[in-house]
C-alpha cells in the first residue's frame, strides 16, 4: 500500500556488471525485474530492456581532476594509467612534484612539465653525493613553471646566483622559498627579493656562499618582497647577520625564527623591538643573545609564542622581563641546558602575568613546587605541559599538577626523579587530561599503566620505561631544540602541505659521509639502549586516532 517499486539489476546471462570498452559509451541489455505489490500483498513480476551507461565518460574534466586530487600518491600514478585522457586530466591537476634534483633531470625537463603543466609547488632535492642541478636546468624549470608559488631547494650545489636570479624574474608570484645547502648567495637572494613582490616566508638554512665564514659588506634585503614577507626563518649560518636589513625592513613580519646561527643577535633584536612591528612568534635557539636581547623582545607586545631554546646567557631577569610585557603569550618553550639560570622566580613572574598560557615546555630546568604551584594555579588555560630533565621534578610536584592542572589535556614527563606515586594522582586529578606520557624516568614502573587504567579507561597512557641498571641518557642533549627531545606538541608555521602530494622519483636519503657538523651538540641524542616501551591505550576508539600511541 502505497510503496514505489523496486527495481534490481539483473545483467542478461551472466551475474557479473556490465561491460565496458575504453572511454565509450556501453550499452548492454539487461533484464530489469520490477517487484509490484498487489493488492493482496503478493508482487507480479515485470520484465523490461534498459540500457547502462559509463558515467565516468561523462565526467567533465574539472570533476575528473578532484576525484584524483582525493586519491593518494600512488593511486594517483596507477589512474594516470588507465586511458590518455586520465594520463592528461592527472598531469593537469597535479599542483605539487617532488623531484630527485640530479643532472641527468636537464634532459627530461620539457618532456615532464609538458605533462605536469599546472605545478605551483615544486620541491628539488639531490644527495650529497650526487651532482645536483646547474644553473641551466633552474632556468629551463622557471620558464615551464611560471606560476610557481612554492619553492624548496635542498642540496642542489651546482646553483649560483644567476640561477636564482632568473628564477625570480620568471616566477614574480613566488610566495614561499626554502634552500638548505645551496651555494649562491647575497645576489641571487637580492634578486629574489627585489622580483617577488607576494613573497610571504623565507627559509635559510645552511647557505654556502662565495663568502662563507669570511666577514662582507653585502647585505640581503629588503628589496620590495619586505612589505609581504610574514615569516623569516635562518638557520646555521655562519654569516646571518647579513639578512638585517631584511629582518628590519619587514614591518608585517609575524614570525620571526634564528637557529644556530654564530654572531651577536642583542643588538639586531633592540633595532627590531624599538620600531613598529607585528611579531607574534619567536624562536631563539643556540645564539649568542643574554637578558638584553630577551628585554628587546618583551617590547613586541603582541608575541603569542616564544622558544627560548640552548642559549645560556639569558637567566631569570630576561624571563621576568617577557613576562611583564607580553600579556598575551600563549606557548612557551624554555630550554634551560641544565645551567640553572632560569628557575622558580622567572617561572613565578609566568604564573603572575601570562593567564593566557596554554603550552608550557621545560626542558633542562629545575622548578620547584614555588613556581608550579602558581602555574597551575593561576594559569587556569594550561593545556600542554613538558617537564624534561629536571632535577627537581619529584612526587610532591607532580601531585601538585595533578590537584590544580583542571584545563590540562596532554602531559609528558621524562628523564625526572618521580616515582609511581607521584604519577598515580593523575588517577584522580585533571579532570580534562586525555593522555600521559611517561619517557626514561627510572623509578616509574611497567604496572603503572594498569593502575591508571582502572581508573581512567579514556586516557591514553605512554610508558618507556628504564630497565632496572639501564643508564638514563641526559635529556637536554638534542641537537634540534625540545622537538627532537622527545616533545612532540605539534610544530608552529608547518610546512608545506596539500591533497594530492606527489612524488616523482623521490630522492634517496641525504648522508653527511661521516663529517662531523660544526653546530654538533656537546651532548648526545637519547640512546635505545635498555629501553622498554610499553603503550597502553584503554579506549578501543584511540586506536585508530591519527597520533598513535606516540606524542601529543
Amino acid at each position: 500500500m502505497g510503496q514505489s517499486a523496486s527495481s534490481y539489476w539483473l545483467p542478461s546471462g551472466s551475474s557479473r556488471g556490465p561491460a565496458r570498452s575504453g572511454n565509450h559509451r556501453a550499452a548492454v541489455r539487461s533484464e530489469v525485474v520490477s517487484l509490484m505489490p498487489t493488492e493482496d500483498g503478493c508482487e507480479e513480476v515485470h520484465e523490461g530492456v534498459m540500457s547502462c551507461e559509463d558515467y565516468i565518460s561523462e565526467l567533465p574534466d574539472l570533476c575528473l581532476a578532484w576525484i584524483f586530487q582525493s586519491l593518494s600518491s600512488g593511486d594517483r600514478k596507477s589512474c594516470s594509467l588507465v586511458c590518455k585522457r586520465w594520463l592528461r586530466v592527472e598531469g593537469q591537476s597535479r599542483h605539487r612534484l617532488a623531484l630527485d634534483a640530479r643532472s641527468e633531470l636537464l634532459s627530461i625537463v620539457p618532456s615532464l612539465f609538458s605533462r605536469f603543466d599546472a605545478v605551483t609547488k615544486l620541491a628539488l632535492r639531490c644527495d650529497r653525493r650526487s651532482i645536483s642541478i646547474d644553473d641551466d636546468t633552474l632556468i629551463l624549470i622557471s620558464f615551464r613553471c611560471s606560476n610557481l608559488t612554492r619553492l624548496k631547494l635542498r642540496g642542489c650545489r651546482q646553483l649560483t646566483d644567476v640561477g636564482l636570479a632568473a628564477l625570480a624574474k620568471n616566477c614574480k608570484g613566488l610566495k614561499k622559498l626554502s634552500c638548505g645547502s645551496c651555494v649562491f648567495w647575497v645576489k641571487g637572494m637580492n634578486a629574489l627579493l627585489d622580483h617577488c613582490s607576494n613573497l610571504e616566508e623565507i627559509s635559510v638554512k645552511r647557505l654556502r656562499g662565495i663568502h662563507d665564514g669570511g666577514a662582507t659588506d653585502e647585505l640581503v634585503g629588503p628589496g620590495i618582497a619586505c612589505s609581504s614577507l610574514k615569516t623569516i626563518c635562518l638557520k646555521e649560518l655562519y654569516n646571518g647577520q647579513c639578512f638585517a636589513p631584511l629582518i628590519i625592513g619587514a614591518k608585517n613580519l609575524r614570525t620571526l625564527k634564528l637557529l644556530r646561527c654564530l654572531g651577536d643577535w642583542d643588538r639586531l633584536l633592540e633595532t627590531i623591538a624599538n620600531r613598529e612591528n607585528s611579531l607574534v612568534e619567536i624562536h631563539l635557539e643556540r645564539l649568542q643573545v643574554s637578558d638584553s636581547g630577551l628585554k628587546a623582545v618583551s617590547n613586541c607586545s603582541n608575541l603569542e609564542i616564544l622558544h627560548i631554546v640552548k642559549t645560556p646567557d639569558c637567566t631569570n631577569v630576561g624571563i621576568v622581563s617577557i613576562a611583564e610585557h607580553c600579556k598575551k603569550l600563549r606557548k612557551l618553550h624554555i630550554d634551560g641546558w641544565r645551567t640553572n639560570r632560569i628557575g622558580n622566580e622567572g617561572l613565578i613572574a609566568i604564573a603572575k602575568h601570562c593567564a593566557n598560557l596554554q603550552e608550557l615546555v621545560l626542558i633542562g630546568v629545575n622548578p620547584s613546587s614555588i613556581s608550579l604551584e602558581p602555574l597551575a594555579s593561576n594559569c587556569q588555560k594550561l593545556e600542554r605541559l613538558a617537564l624534561c630533565g629536571s632535577e627537581t621534578i619529584g612526587d610532591e610536584e607532580i601531585s601538585c599538577i595533578a590537584a590544580k592542572c583542571v584545563a590540562l589535556k596532554k602531559l609528558c614527563i621524562k628523564g625526572c626523579p618521580v616515582s609511581d606515586r607521584g604519577i598515580e594522582t593523575f588517577a584522580w586529578g585533571c579532570p580534562n587530561l586525555e593522555k600521559i606520557k611517561v619517557k626514561k624516568c627510572s623509578r616509574v614502573t611497567s604496572n603503572l599503566a594498569d593502575r591508571l587504567g582502572v581508573r581512567r579507561k579514556s586516557l591514553v597512557v605512554n610508558l618507556d620505561v628504564c630497565e632496572v641498571g639501564a643508564e638514563v641518557f641526559d635529556t637536554s642533549g638534542s641537537d634540534g631544540g625540545p622537538q627532537e627531545d622527545g616533545v612532540e606538541f605539534p610544530l608552529v608555521g608547518s610546512h608545506i602541505s596539500g591533497g594530492g602530494a606527489v612524488d616523482v622519483e623521490a630522492p634517496p636519503p641525504s648522508s653527511s659521509n661521516g663529517r662531523p657538523s660544526f653546530f654538533k651538540s656537546r651532548f648526545g641524542l637519547f640512546g635505545g639502549k635498555g629501553l622498554v616501551a610499553w603503550t597502553c591505550r584503554r579506549n578501543s576508539s584511540n586506536n585508530n586516532s591519527p597520533n598513535g600511541g606516540g606524542g601529543f
